[in-house]
């Protein structure tokens, strides 16, 4: 296996501190999600937004920001993406038009 670029510690540490931003991003976002103050479709809007916030949320998994719903836990969240066929590990920014609306309409009639 081909070993990854030798990086200069300051671009080490530039890569360190922006992935750290990008998983921060993602848990401040689900952790909205869980309390309520944000919706998914709020979600979706910033993760198809422009910048490094917008990039690390398209970057979420969708199962992953389902189960950060109030009131759905991790089976309920796996049998949602299953009936609505949404691959468990695909991420808001791979979200097709038509499982992007199905998604939302879910949540919606709640």
């Amino acid at each position: 296996m081909p070993r990854p670029p030798e990086l200069t510690p300051e671009a080490r540490a530039a890569a360190l501190e922006k992935a750290t931003r990008a998983r921060r991003t993602r848990a401040e976002a689900k952790e909205k999600l869980k309390m309520g103050a944000m919706n998914l479709s709020e979600l979706l809007e910033q993760a198809g937004g422009e910048g490094d916030e917008a990039r690390a949320l398209a970057s979420l998994k969708v199962l992953s920001a389902i189960e950060s719903m109030p009131g759905l836990g991790k089976v309920r969240a796996r049998r949602l993406v299953e009936e609505l066929k949404i691959s468990p590990e695909r991420r808001l920014q791979g979200l097709g038009r038509n499982q992007r609306s199905a998604l939302l309409d879910y949540f919606e009639r709640g």
